[in-house]
């Protein structure tokens, strides 16, 4: 057995069960789930027609690199939505369509670390626990950039010491920021990518928040806009993670893709058609019509404004809650963050997520998710305003 998997933390989702063990929520209350990302809008019906119309497919093995049509659908996405210049993003060469974002993070660092070299993979926190896993079967020891208020609830970049940047081959950044729905600015993207130039790293950014935006003439920056910027066309040291799941609400289709730097996507497609990981063609063909629709994209964003305009005044009674930039959680502040969960389930029937459960402790002993909760406006309209009203008459309650 590889002895790395006993440095592997239980997954949150398995804390929380362990949490809620035993508790008996009233019976005449619906339970109401808001602790996973997990998008529960109707899937679009052209999605569903173009899976369902392409189901011949199944007769052969699809190659891993992708059909050309959904590179190309791929790369015009990407062109377009994040104002590259034109032809600097080869479907050739610079695109994998892939098994969601989250195999996909997982692969790539496997492929990319040099564990001969003690490396550091340098990422958020909170975080997505994947970049943890990842880093610790690859053999590399995580390090971990507090993204709190201080630092508007980004990494500071610049608190990481150069003896840190020297070890590091994978800088991982979230924008839009799970769970703080904080965005990355282009000069705070551009400042990443200097430094992986000064002390030679890939920069990761995991962007399938980038869609769940509420200033449709400000949508977030993405890491290739900020190199394009910068004059770096060729994307260098750029890998960028985009997924449908929550773009166009259909988490179990399984589509993604990863986009960048030809110098990086060469080697690990090299990896993938070992690691046997080749998307199915029907799910290939409704991500064509799924990358290549917008509108839908905007109904989606829309529902999650509704949620957001209707919830936020509800909280706002009992709780410190703020519009986020982007993505579809609230972060508020609790007394103590697994009491308020297991109590908030056995009084009310909803679950949400302890912020601790998806951070890791500091140096100094601190917990940058302790004393919050996870809140995932995933669920219909109707079912977040009941459970908003569900949580003040708890928080009242309690005091």
């Amino acid at each position: 057995m590889n002895p790395a998997l006993n440095k592997l933390q239980p997954y949150p989702f398995e804390r929380l069960r362990t949490l809620l063990a035993g508790a008996q929520p009233p019976a005449d209350l619906s339970w109401i789930a808001m602790y996973i990302g997990e998008p529960r809008h109707p899937a679009p019906p052209f999605v569903i027609d173009a899976l369902t119309h392409n189901m011949q497919g199944l007769g052969s093995y699809p190659l891993t690199a992708g059909i050309p049509q959904l590179r190309e659908s791929i790369a015009n996405w990407l062109t377009r939505r994040f104002e590259l210049p034109a032809g600097s993003m080869s479907p050739e060469t610079m695109v994998i369509p892939v098994n969601g974002t989250r195999e996909a993070l997982f692969a790539f660092v496997q492929a990319m670390t040099n564990s001969s070299k003690q490396p550091l993979l340098v990422m958020p926190n909170p975080f997505y626990q994947i970049y943890e896993g990842a880093a610790l079967l690859a053999g590399a020891e995580p390090y971990f950039m507090p993204n709190d208020a201080a630092h508007s609830a980004l990494p500071d970049l610049d608190s990481v010491p150069a003896d840190v940047w020297k070890r590091c081959q994978i800088l991982f950044l979230c924008s839009p920021s799970n769970p703080t729905g904080a965005v990355a600015s282009i000069e705070y993207l551009q400042h990443a990518l200097q430094l992986a130039e000064r002390y030679d790293f890939i920069v990761a950014s995991d962007e399938c928040y980038s869609e769940i935006y509420f200033d449709e003439a400000k949508p977030p920056a993405g890491l290739l806009q900020a190199a394009a910027a910068a004059g770096n066309t060729s994307y260098e040291r750029c890998i960028v993670f985009h997924s449908l799941s929550k773009r166009s609400s259909v988490p179990g289709l399984r589509s993604g893709f990863v986009a960048g730097d030809a110098k990086l996507i060469k080697p690990f497609l090299l990896y993938r058609t070992y690691h046997g990981s080749a998307m199915p063609p029907p799910v290939q063909f409704a991500s064509i019509a799924a990358w290549n629709d917008e509108a839908h994209v905007l109904e989606n964003r829309n529902l999650y404004r509704q949620k957001f305009g209707a919830v936020l005044p509800i909280l706002r009674e009992v709780m410190p809650v703020d519009m986020p930039e982007a993505a579809f959680y609230l972060w508020p502040e609790v007394d103590n963050d697994e009491r308020f969960t297991r109590e908030l389930f056995e009084l009310q029937h909803i679950t949400l997520l302890p912020g601790s459960y998806i951070a890791r402790p500091m140096p100094d002993g601190t917990n940058p998710g302790r004393g919050r909760v996870r809140i995932s406006l995933v669920a219909k309209v109707p079912e977040c305003i009941e459970a908003a009203s569900r949580i003040r008459e708890f928080v009242k309650s309690r005091t």
